[in-house]
């Protein structure tokens, strides 16, 4: 749908009348200037705090005298060095590299608009914060370095250490840095834009025009005519009316992640060898463990995390996909729900591998204890992959094509709610 933006006051957000998707916030400070100091206040903060993180051990375990303690980077040098390069591969980009893109980026725009510069590079640094956000699995980490305390106290004495109080001040300051909106910034950009070429100015569309939406900055374009492509005017972006081959790109990475689901389940994600022998640990064996041992809490969070939710996002993503398809007219707000419910719980089935992370680099007691990846871990951890890639693939907007072409021409009203009274305010237009 097109909307015409309309200012909103504290606490208001605008709504699709359509999805209920939320379109904008209202913006928070008195300004620009006063919002652009809580966004690199708060980024500077998250990134001293990420450094702490990443350079101090998390946890110390303590066997009869035999100590053992790991940093999230040593973590990653053990499964390396176990021959899990692709499992080594993605903890490093989803907890260290692409939290490390975001704030580094963020910190660079802000601080240049805080000053007034439209920094070298603008556009494509923040086109980088918006793709770092979707791989970044810190507070997912979190969960599983409280699993992994948990489970080790069965075990050995567990003594906290620095980074482990830091990845949790971490968590809490990227909450706080996910919710600043990077489409703002744009906007804070075109200011800066307009003051040095006064005559700048983009034209506004008729009511009921059909336009090409920008996915990384949001802005509008006219239509593209048949087999061109447009790239768009403030960002760079190549516009595109529907992702290309949505559909099929989307089956292809779900029938893949169907396949791998099966050796994921079957096969061992941990393999520990004592002085009594080897022992073969798979995901349904950790939660059998969990639960007989007393943690019944967690035993339902990884039974729910690495189990329920990767066989929801399977179902979801075939039944988005076979409706689009078949171009149904089903109940398109609710497959819009299930829509924005598979992206937002899709990274969340990396808890386990998280856990068998940090289990293998802290239970190394040479010839009393060892535990080491195995390769249902590799398949799992393809699994999550390739299931966020499929969501990725599939365009929402497929959902919505039969429905405009059943009543074509139709203006719909933008919703704004208050977040105190729960206000609504209703305007027609194009």
């Amino acid at each position: 749908m097109l909307y015409r933006k309309r200012p909103l006051r504290p606490r208001e957000k605008a709504r699709c009348i359509r999805c209920r998707s939320v379109l904008y916030r209202a913006a928070s400070g008195r300004g620009a200037p006063a919002g652009l100091d809580k966004v690199v206040a708060l980024t500077l903060g998250a990134a001293l705090v990420f450094l702490i993180a990443q350079f101090f051990p998390i946890v110390e375990l303590d066997v009869n005298g035999l100590t053992s303690s790991a940093t999230l980077l040593g973590s990653i040098r053990v499964l390396w060095a176990e021959q899990m390069q692709v499992v080594a591969a993605m903890v490093f980009l989803f907890t260290i590299l692409f939290p490390a893109i975001e704030l580094g980026s963020l910190l660079y725009v802000a601080l240049g608009l805080r000053g007034g510069v439209k920094v070298p590079g603008f556009h494509r640094v923040l086109r980088a914060v918006q793709m770092s956000r979707e791989w970044g699995m810190t507070e997912v980490l979190m969960i599983g370095i409280l699993i992994t305390v948990v489970k080790m106290t069965s075990l050995a004495t567990v003594v906290p250490q620095p980074g482990l109080f830091a990845f949790g001040a971490l968590t809490l300051l990227l909450a706080i840095v996910v919710s600043f909106d990077p489409k703002a910034l744009w906007n804070l950009g075109d200011d800066l834009t307009r003051q040095a070429l006064p005559g700048m100015r983009y034209k506004a569309f008729a009511p009921g025009e059909k336009v090409v939406p920008c996915h990384a900055c949001g802005l509008v374009a006219p239509p593209l005519g048949k087999g061109k492509h447009l790239a768009c005017v403030r960002c760079g972006s190549t516009l595109h009316v529907r992702k290309p081959n949505s559909i099929s790109r989307t089956w292809a990475l779900l029938i893949a992640a169907m396949i791998l689901y099966i050796p994921a389940n079957l096969l061992p994600v941990m393999v520990t060898y004592t002085l009594f022998g080897a022992q073969n640990d798979t995901i349904m064996s950790g939660v059998v463990l969990f639960w007989t041992s007393g943690s019944k809490g967690l035993a339902i969070i990884i039974f729910i995390a690495s189990v329920v939710v990767p066989m929801l996002k399977l179902g979801v993503l075939a039944l988005l996909a076979f409706t689009a398809q078949r171009r149904s007219r089903w109940r398109p707000r609710q497959r819009t729900v299930l829509y924005r419910m598979v992206e937002f719980i899709g990274r969340w089935s990396m808890l386990d591998i998280f856990v068998v992370t940090l289990t293998v680099a802290l239970v190394r007691f040479k010839s009393l204890a060892v535990i080491t990846a195995g390769p249902g871990a590799l398949a799992f951890g393809a699994v999550v992959v390739l299931t966020m890639l499929a969501a990725m693939q599939f365009d929402p907007r497929l959902i919505w094509d039969p429905v405009d072409e059943q009543a074509p021409g139709e203006e719909e009203p933008v919703v704004i709610t208050s977040t105190g009274n729960n206000t609504v305010i209703g305007e027609q237009h194009g």
